[in-house]
C-alpha cells in the first residue's frame, strides 16, 4: 500500500533529514508515475524511535515506535 525506508542512524538529523526528504520525493514520483488515482496507494513509513519528528515533518504517514514503547533491546550470549 505504498513505501517503507530507514534513514541511517545517526545523530546527524540534517543528514536523517536529507534522506527522509529524497524518500519521500521517490515516493511522491512513484505515486504518481504509477499509482496515480489508486487510494490504496498511500502510505509513506519512514522513522523510529529516534527520528520520528523529522520523519513526519518530511512526509511520513507511519512510524515504527518499538525501542520507545518497548524499552531498548537486550541480548543474551548463546551458551
Amino acid at each position: 500500500c505504498g513505501m517503507m525506508g530507514i534513514a541511517t542512524y545517526s545523530d546527524d538529523m540534517a543528514s536523517v533529514r536529507k534522506e527522509f526528504n529524497s524518500l519521500a520525493s521517490l515516493y511522491r514520483k512513484i505515486k504518481e508515475q504509477h499509482f496515480s488515482g489508486q487510494d490504496y496507494f498511500n502510505t509513506l513509513s519512514m522513522g523510529m524511535s529516534h527520528d520520528w519528528q523529522a520523519a513526519v515533518e518530511e512526509g511520513s504517514t507511519m512510524v515504527r515506535l518499538g525501542t520507545a514503547i518497548f524499552g531498548e533491546r537486550t541480548y543474551q550470549k548463546n551458551q
